[in-house]
């Protein structure tokens, strides 16, 4: 594994992600105070994004087999920063649909950063290798929203989407100038004549089924904690506050999930996956997200929720989503690593799809109700992650023959 083109990488996904997250405080919020959505309205403007990503994640995977990860890294990265430009001129909710729309598009940066982990890294390592790339989603996960809420208390509830679009070209040219290409063209030509994946090679996959299923539940319940907790914020958490104190509270209260994802990812992966291996890691990661979520339908204090909840549902998050892409990459063959990746991103697009919009339903109905909801999801999730867990053979046996 080169030490360089990781620590590249991890700096890379931190800038992009640091500009996707300085915005969680206050898109919500902005959409309500300045256009009039509604909870439901607002859902669905967030999960445009993961609507448009969940179509084009498949076709990214494809197309970053076929001409190569850092083309389309540097394409997705740029609509990042043109998306952040149509939300500062934003006049009207169809603007701020289309912009989220437009980084859905090209928001395959994930996808990709992930294909690209695989094409350096050897199976043993894999998780680790991604644990690092997700340190540098949990870094920037630190940083965004404490910085997206300073910046709305001391400006407004768009002075985030200016800094986001600067922070995005940072990224574009930081990929262009640090990192170079990880899988050849040889490497490209061969695979263009092998073989794509087809629904046989899923459906007849139970492994890779198990994990699809459970990546969709986890991401389901994750997705209506975050289309919430800023309106949660609002009207439970900082009830009384004004609103740049709310625009502050929110960003720092969401601080508590980056700080509890770059700890687990940085220090303590490595150790628990070589000790546990990662099928237990999912298993592990499902009850102890279960509960950080389910902790806020009896949570209202920002300390608590703060230093309790969100650090839990980022520790378990930590451990168990790069366990669940390790696995994913080694249940097909090494040829299909970026289309089984741009798969697995399609079932986690689906989930944040449903769970996003269906989170503003549930609010509208009680605050607490989407947690209760999300939190019962994941304890379900168990079930298909002790089977997976349960599955004794080395997964790399079920690659040789798919």
């Amino acid at each position: 594994m080169s030490r360089r083109r990781v620590i590249t990488l991890f700096i890379i996904v931190f800038v992009n992600f640091l500009g996707g997250t300085i915005v969680l405080p206050t898109l919500p919020l902005y959409s309500q105070r300045h256009f009039g959505a509604s909870p439901e309205t607002i859902s669905f403007l967030l999960a445009s994004f993961f609507v448009a990503q969940f179509l084009a994640a498949p076709v990214l995977g494809r197309l970053s087999d076929k001409y190569g990860r850092l083309p389309v890294l540097l394409v997705s990265q740029f609509g990042t920063f043109i998306s952040f430009v149509l939300l500062v001129g934003a006049q009207s909710l169809p603007m701020l649909f289309a912009a989220r729309i437009l980084d859905g598009i090209t928001g395959g940066n994930i996808i990709v950063a992930q294909a690209y982990i695989t094409d350096i890294t050897p199976q043993e390592k894999r998780a680790q290798g991604l644990g690092i790339v997700f340190a540098g989603f949990g870094l920037g996960y630190i940083v965004g929203p404490a910085v997206g809420g300073l910046l709305g208390a001391a400006f407004d509830d768009s002075a985030p989407f200016f800094v986001g679009a600067a922070i995005s070209l940072m990224a574009v040219l930081l990929t262009y100038v640090a990192l170079d290409e990880s899988l050849p063209k040889e490497a490209r030509l061969a695979q263009q004549e092998q073989a794509r994946m087809h629904a046989s090679d899923i459906i007849g996959n139970i492994p890779l089924l198990l994990i699809l299923l459970i990546a969709f539940c986890a991401q389901f319940s994750i997705a209506v904690f975050q289309a919430t907790i800023a309106l949660f914020g609002e009207e439970v958490v900082f009830v009384g506050y004004t609103e740049r104190e709310v625009n502050l509270g929110v960003g720092l209260m969401l601080t508590g999930i980056g700080v509890g994802q770059f700890i687990t990812q940085l220090v303590l992966l490595r150790p628990l996956v070589e000790r546990f291996g990662e099928r237990r890691l999912v298993v592990v990661g499902a009850v102890l997200r279960g509960m950080g979520i389910l902790s806020l339908t009896v949570f209202t204090s920002p300390w608590l929720i703060g230093s309790f909840s969100l650090v839990l549902v980022a520790a378990a998050s930590g451990v168990m989503m790069p366990s669940l892409q390790a696995l994913t990459t080694i249940t097909v063959p090494e040829k299909f690593s970026g289309g089984v990746l741009g798969i697995y991103g399609s079932s986690v697009s689906l989930g944040i799809i449903i769970g996003t919009a269906f989170g503003g339903k549930l609010f509208s109905i009680a605050p607490t109700l989407p947690y209760l909801v999300a939190g019962l999801v994941l304890m379900a999730t168990v079930i298909p992650a002790l089977l997976l867990a349960q599955r004794t053979h080395d997964l790399t046996t079920v690659t040789s023959s798919v």
